[in-house]
């Protein structure tokens, strides 16, 4: 196969400066994509601010032969948003490729987490991702073309203790990448999920010493190839953990019609009802919505005929 390249496109990925974003950002400025570094340089808990890890990051891709240029605003908040995307636009005229990679973590337990540590993380994961997705979708819509990767979790699908702001706002990004694919499929945008893992600062406070080689650059590819022209999928999640890549995919059970419910009822068929044989597996895009509901009423229909 011919080498994936992106010559004369431009990709936006925030929280650049370092681990996994730094892996994309090289990753792609290697295939020839010119890269918007933003990273405001916080701890993972949201504060400070240092300038350094995102110009590192600009000068490793300048010394290797790519073009990059670093922007420290904010994910969390609508105008940080616009300011990342606007710097897309006033340096190199476009924006073909989102990365939504900005992270933090502040831990608590459901009695314990306070409300400010609640917000702090909901709005650099969740809001962050659509202050940046909201800002250059009409732009990837005028153009015709757009690649968006936002970063999901595991913790949104299986939960985690201790870190539900952090799980509530990845299975929320699931939601905002689906819609994206939807209304960007008449505009050759395509979105995707990716769930990684691999040992950054994230894992700071967890015993990764039995764990398999799990670095950032073994994620990457992946995320690139979501981001490339090429990409055959939209709507879709992808998890990439210690080498290992799978397709992650919401089903659903046959289920169980019946004209009418009593809560006896519902117990009385529970069993059938979680049954998993056949599951259905529905894309959102073009229509997985719809077809839910047509799958439903078709079952109503035939019962009642």
């Amino acid at each position: 196969m011919a080498e994936l390249r992106f010559d004369g496109r431009v990709a936006v990925i925030t929280g650049a400066g370092r681990g996994l974003g730094r892996s994309y950002a090289e990753l792609l400025a290697s295939r020839g994509a010119k890269v918007v570094v933003n990273d405001p340089g916080l701890s993972m808990v949201g504060n400070g601010t240092d300038e350094h890890p995102a110009e590192e990051v600009v000068a490793a891709i300048k010394a290797a032969g790519g073009e990059a240029i670093a922007n420290m605003d904010s994910v969390a908040s609508p105008a940080g948003g616009k300011a990342i995307i606007d710097t897309a636009i006033n340096t190199y005229g476009r924006v073909d490729i989102l990365i939504h990679n900005a992270g933090n973590v502040r831990r608590g337990s459901l009695c314990d987490l306070s409300y400010e540590d609640f917000e702090a993380v909901l709005d650099v994961h969740l809001r962050g991702g659509f202050h940046v997705v909201r800002e250059a979708f009409p732009h990837m819509v005028k153009a015709g073309y757009g690649r968006i990767v936002l970063t999901g979790s595991i913790g949104g699908l299986y939960g985690n203790a201790g870190v539900v702001n952090y799980c509530m706002s990845k299975a929320g990004l699931a939601g905002l990448s689906n819609v994206a694919a939807i209304e960007g499929a008449a505009h050759n945008i395509k979105s995707n999920l990716i769930l990684p893992a691999a040992v950054t600062r994230m894992s700071e406070g967890i015993d990764t010493s039995a764990f398999p080689p799990m670095d950032p650059e073994l994620v990457a590819p992946c995320v690139a190839w979501m981001a490339h022209e090429s990409c055959s999928i939209t709507g879709e999640a992808l998890a990439s953990a210690a080498g290992r890549v799978a397709r992650i995919f919401p089903a659903e059970t046959v289920g169980v019609y019946q004209p009418s419910w009593s809560i006896e009822d519902v117990a009385k068929n529970i069993d059938a009802i979680r049954v998993t044989e056949d599951p259905l597996l529905l894309n959102p895009v073009p229509a997985g919505h719809m077809e839910h509901l047509k799958y439903s009423f078709a079952m109503a229909s035939k019962s009642n005929s």
